[in-house]
């Protein structure tokens, strides 16, 4: 069992920055495949960003060139640093490790609007 907790998130001005992290339980952490997702109102959960054990990394094209995606393995985190907000990044985002199962955070809501 993994569990994953999530923080950093707020409300932010469009134009503005902020930076989630997500703390992971478990010794092989760094053999995890870590995600963002996030969740609109009435939207399905879509895919944000994720990296490999490796440290490959893949982003859906609205947030490419303005978050990015980092882990560090000896403290067993993850994290996305999201620049140059929109309201339209306006979700609740979540956490996710994938290694054979996959587990969730409980989620983090981050606000845009001035």
């Amino acid at each position: 069992q993994v569990q994953l907790v999530e923080s950093g998130g707020g409300l932010v001005q469009p134009g503005g920055s902020l930076r989630l992290s997500c703390a992971a339980s478990g010794r092989i952490f760094s053999l995890y495949v870590m995600g963002w997702y996030r969740q609109a109102p009435g939207k399905q959960r879509e895919l944000v960003a994720a990296i490999t054990s490796g440290g490959s990394t893949n982003y859906a094209d609205s947030v490419k060139g303005r978050f990015t995606i980092s882990r560090d393995n000896a403290k067993n985190r993850v994290y996305l640093q999201m620049n140059s907000l929109k309201p339209e990044d306006t979700a609740v985002y979540y956490c996710n490790a994938a290694y054979g199962s996959s587990w969730w955070g409980q989620g983090t809501q981050v606000t845009v609007s001035s």
